[in-house]
């Protein structure tokens, strides 16, 4: 992992009070099968976990219905100006591109301003960026435990005139059925870098 990216690992688990420390643990290790396909060598300890949401058509799902297939997860918010529209479209485009070689993977959106970005309005914002995109919303104690289980850090900036912006962090997160989280995605990266980096954890788990 690049010297900026550890960094930033660390720094949004200090930032996200309350989240707890994050061990900081070797992935490259006998027995990784992943090891070639990872971005570097250490990452967030425990990153995912058992989370309920609520999808566009107000369908309670869980974690394990969401990850029933391998996913680009990104956090982020509806109303965001710049940074996540042009994270997902990245994602969107990586989904697109690993689609054209045979492996169908899914762009999940989760809403980290959830008083704005009701189910329907998450889930068919998401549905802008690819035909299979997930966006979910729920309750904000919904929403908090999700952004636990993933070490997501988000804050809402002062509101002027009822707007306000959300700072968060930007990471996406690679998922695979079965394995859960197996490497962050940087927003530098491009369509087709993540479309390699997946292609690569899809075939090392002989998907």
């Amino acid at each position: 992992m690049r010297r900026s990216t550890l960094v930033l690992v660390v720094a949004l688990a200090v930032a996200a009070g309350g989240l707890g420390a994050i061990a900081l643990a070797p992935l490259w290790r006998g027995g990784d099968a992943f090891a070639a396909c990872r971005n570097g060598q250490v990452a967030g300890g425990d990153i995912g976990g058992p989370f309920a949401l609520v999808d566009g058509e107000g369908r309670t799902v869980t974690d394990a219905e969401v990850f029933d297939r391998p996913a680009i997860l990104y956090f982020g918010y509806t109303f965001c100006p710049d940074v996540c529209p042009l994270d997902m479209m990245r994602n969107g485009e990586a989904a697109r591109l690993l689609a054209e070689r045979g492996h169908e993977v899914r762009p999940v959106f989760i809403t980290v301003d959830p008083e704005r970005d009701t189910p329907p309005i998450a889930g068919e914002w998401a549905l802008n960026f690819a035909d299979n995109a997930v966006g979910l919303s729920g309750s904000r104690e919904q929403i908090e435990a999700a952004m636990r289980a993933w070490r997501v850090y988000a804050q809402a900036q002062p509101a002027e005139d009822g707007f306000y912006l959300v700072d968060h962090s930007t990471f996406s997160y690679l998922v695979l059925p079965g394995h859960g989280f197996v490497d962050f995605v940087s927003r530098e990266e491009a369509p087709e870098a993540v479309a390699d980096r997946m292609e690569c954890f899809l075939e090392a788990a002989g998907a």
